[in-house]
């Protein structure tokens, strides 16, 4: 059990950029109705067809967005860091969620009621605004990715996903090694491609010194070159 004064401290640090523009009254409401979760490797967070009900924080850790297909083929949707808001979209849509979200890594979320988050929004036009940016941005993020993996070459998508690796998790501290563990999968499952062409692909990545491959770390060697594929694809 999380003791209040540190909840609040996680809640402050973690949730500074929403709690900046909360008054002193829906700062004690969010604190008294924020709760914490931790979440395995792999376990959902929520499923496709769910009503959606809570407002997710990513504290620690690694998510995915994503949605089955045809043949149980899986597309990754979107990847979130610490500190992203995910999960509410469907529910200003009032509809269930069309995609499912799972913990890449055993990861720490906090979770507060929609319920309450409307009724914050109800009385702070701060914050509506604050849910308008976020959805416009996710929404011109995915126009692009749809034409992205749409119009370019296997390359050019495979090269995508690493650069988005890179931009979303960083490196280790050589400066070269991606911060996140990836199967060949969901390597593929984010780029639109069949895992033996994402295998393939990484090959050849390997043979033209771009990248290096030991099991599931990849060390990116010519950054530069890697987002050259990736932006003509």
């Amino acid at each position: 059990m999380i003791k209040k004064s540190t909840l609040e401290k996680i809640i402050k640090e973690d949730l500074a950029e929403i709690w900046s523009i909360l008054t002193i009254e829906e700062k004690h409401l969010v604190a008294d109705n924020f709760v914490i979760h931790n979440f395995k490797k792999n376990q959902i967070i929520y499923a496709e067809n769910d009503e959606p009900e809570y407002l997710w924080c990513l504290l620690k850790g690694k998510v995915k967005m994503f949605k089955d297909g045809i043949g149980g083929r899986q597309q990754i949707l979107r990847l979130y860091r610490p500190i992203q808001y995910f999960g509410y979209r469907a529910y200003f849509a009032n509809e269930p969620y069309v995609s499912s979200t799972s913990a890449f890594e055993p990861s720490q979320l906090g979770a507060i009621s929609m319920k309450i988050v409307t009724r914050i929004i109800d009385q702070n036009r701060k914050l509506a605004w604050f849910f308008i940016h976020e959805l416009s941005k996710h929404l011109g993020g995915s126009d692009t990715k749809m034409v992205n993996l749409t119009q370019k070459h296997i390359r050019g998508r495979l090269a995508e996903a690493l650069t988005i690796l890179i931009d979303n998790y960083g490196f280790e501290d050589d400066g070269e090694t991606l911060k996140i563990y990836m199967a060949r999968e969901d390597l593929a499952n984010l780029s639109n491609m069949t895992t033996s062409n994402a295998i393939r692909t990484l090959s050849t990545f390997v043979s033209e010194k771009i990248i290096t491959v030991d099991g599931r770390r990849i060390k990116i060697v010519n950054e530069p070159a890697l987002r050259k594929i990736s932006k003509f694809g």
